[in-house]
């Protein structure tokens, strides 16, 4: 296998998958961790209405991918619509679960204390519960982040963008030229997606986590 001379002539192609898988990765997290947090917001004060969507979230997890995506397709046909419907839907999942977790985990005496000194109901969510939780949400934030980049392979299937193409395509050849070194670049290039994306989110942590709360 050698992995340079498949390489050689191919950089702007893969280097436009990696792109692609890279940017549908990042907007379906960030889609789904806004949708997670708006969730988390509207039922954290509830114990029962935490309680029902913590499990539900979790049990959401355990939906097939490419179940979801199948039935994506009906509606949406095929393409980057049921890609990213189905990606952003997972990536919620781990997010909803932590920012309940974290929202609750705020002290009520300190609600109490910012509510004393005047603040309003929204003036403590933003300045005190929200950036208190933020530890947790994002700890939330990286495992969706490590799973979707993984997951998102596996659009190609509903001729979806990203690296899962080079995977699939290799697979599908296997025993013909070059098909070995098609899904390892794939794949290689996937776990050097994640890790990027990993070591990114920790240095935003590290610029927004005070040192009490990290």
């Amino acid at each position: 296998m050698n992995i340079w001379n498949y390489v050689q002539g191919r950089e702007g192609t893969i280097a436009f998958l990696s792109y692609q898988h890279a940017s549908l990765a990042f907007q379906t997290v960030l889609v789904g961790s806004i949708i997670a947090v708006a969730i988390a917001l509207l039922v954290y004060r509830a114990p029962l209405g935490s309680a029902l969507t913590i499990t539900s979230s979790r049990i959401a997890l355990t939906l097939p991918t490419l179940a979801v995506l199948a039935l994506l397709i009906i509606p949406f046909g095929l393409g980057v619509v049921p890609s990213f419907i189905m990606l952003a839907f997972f990536a919620a999942m781990p997010v909803i679960g932590n920012a309940i977790v974290g929202l609750r985990s705020v002290p009520p005496d300190v609600v109490e204390s910012a509510r004393g000194i005047g603040l309003s109901r929204w003036r403590v969510l933003l300045t005190v519960e929200l950036p208190l939780a933020w530890p947790v949400i994002l700890t939330g934030i990286r495992v969706s982040t490590q799973m979707i980049v993984g997951v998102a392979a596996i659009v190609a299937y509903v001729l979806g963008p990203g690296l899962g193409s080079l995977i699939f395509n290799g697979l599908a050849r296997l025993g013909g030229a070059n098909a070995l070194e098609m899904a390892f670049t794939g794949t290689v290039l996937i776990i050097l997606i994640a890790l990027i994306f990993d070591a990114l989110l920790v240095l935003l942590g590290r610029l927004t986590i005070p040192r009490g709360l990290s």
